[in-house]
């Protein structure tokens, strides 16, 4: 009899415990991924300078991919090499710049192609405007933004890779 009676006690009182620490996991998530992209792009801007090479992966020169592929590597988060393989990873967000964050890959469709072959890193994110971190052929590692007009015309799309 004693069994019976402690059995729905037990239910409720172990409910709610349940339901508040997945309510408190959650939000450490949120916590913890906007702390990650903060130690990515930290990461990423120690290349400010580094200069421009064709299949770059190191400080002697990067390729955009090559930034993108380093930089996450550095916190066990394993992406293709290449950007257009890049742009098939995480969540497509598409152009919608209202829904990009901090940490999120943006993607650019260059010199005319039909496909996407130029990838960097968002670093800051306004009303309209996406600033991220890139490999530029002409200027090495630099920020750059969405309202530049090369890049205004060239964006293709925004994916989330962390959680």
């Amino acid at each position: 009899m004693l069994k019976q009676l402690l059995k729905p006690l037990f239910i409720v009182i172990l409910l709610p415990i349940v339901f508040t620490s997945c309510k408190s996991v959650s939000g450490a998530t949120t916590k913890s991924s906007a702390h990650l992209a903060e130690k990515i792009i930290n990461s990423a801007t120690e290349n400010i300078g580094v200069p421009y090479k064709a299949a770059g992966t190191t400080k002697a020169g990067f390729d955009c991919s090559g930034l993108v592929f380093t930089t996450f590597n550095q916190f066990d988060i394993k992406l293709p090499r290449s950007s257009s393989e890049q742009a098939k990873i995480g969540i497509d967000l598409g152009k919608n710049i209202s829904k990009a964050q901090k940490g999120d890959l943006i993607f650019f469709k260059t010199n005319n192609r039909s496909q996407i072959n130029h990838v960097g890193i968002i670093v800051e994110t306004k009303d309209d405007e996406l600033q991220f971190i890139h490999a530029s052929t002409s200027r090495g590692v630099i920020i750059s933004s969405t309202k530049e007009a090369y890049y205004e015309r060239t964006f293709s799309q925004v994916n989330r890779i962390l959680p």
